[in-house]
């Protein structure tokens, strides 16, 4: 709740104008902490968003609705609201991009501090896109990339994380919780932790080029 926060939240649809797909965390729903906006709605609308998505994970009323958001310039062919286990407060919105064996299943996430409850949502998560040859994981998954491709149940999916750089805080970067997965059959074009702070973390950015029977030629994946 601060005075500035009209104004970052300009800043940051400014900033996702330029990317086709965007994972968010923390945001608020509309509460008194951030003068009754819906944060995700709002960011839609700065960065013409014709699609979003809102997931509330925790509902304190009227002093605070924390969630993840889904922004996106495609129309998706589903979109579904995972709650991720342990306890209450965090979880995952699956979008699939697309239709066929080409489509993309696109998740944006918000995993847990602990090892042990960390690994049962990511087990989860694994389960949620097991069937889709295309698979982009986002979000702020609060431990390394190494944790993650090699020992956590993500391991059995061949996923790979391009970048390792530090993202929180972002005043001083000096731990890299924030990630864009993808499968092992997609190409970067592009990829960048962006030196903006204006969150608490800093975003990931990554041009990923599809396959060319795919929806499309490229996506750009913002993870603020």
């Amino acid at each position: 709740p601060h005075q500035e926060r009209y104004r970052n939240l300009e800043k940051i649809g400014f900033l996702l104008a330029d990317y086709d797909i965007v994972a968010l965390q923390e945001a608020d729903g509309g509460s008194l902490r951030s003068g009754n906006i819906n944060q995700v709605q709002q960011l839609a609308q700065l960065g013409n968003f014709p699609y979003w998505y809102q997931q509330r994970n925790r509902d304190l009323g009227p002093f605070a609705q924390h969630s993840n958001g889904l922004l996106t310039r495609f129309q998706p062919e589903i979109i579904e609201d995972h709650p991720l286990p342990g306890p209450a407060g965090r979880g995952a919105i699956l979008a699939k991009i697309g239709e066929g064996e080409d489509a993309v299943a696109v998740v944006s996430m918000h995993l847990a501090l602990g090892t042990r409850v960390r690994n049962l949502q990511l087990a989860y998560i694994r389960e949620m896109v097991s069937d889709y040859k295309h698979v982009v994981l986002m979000g702020d998954m609060n431990t390394h990339a190494e944790n993650l491709l090699i020992n956590s149940p993500l391991s059995s999916l061949n996923l790979r994380a391009p970048q390792i750089c530090a993202t929180f805080p972002s005043w001083k970067p000096q731990r890299c919780l924030d990630h864009i997965l993808i499968s092992s059959e997609l190409d970067i074009d592009n990829m960048s932790v962006l030196p903006i702070p204006i969150s608490d973390h800093l975003p990931v950015a990554m041009d990923i080029i599809l396959p060319d029977n795919a929806v499309t030629p490229a996506y750009k994946f913002s993870q603020p």
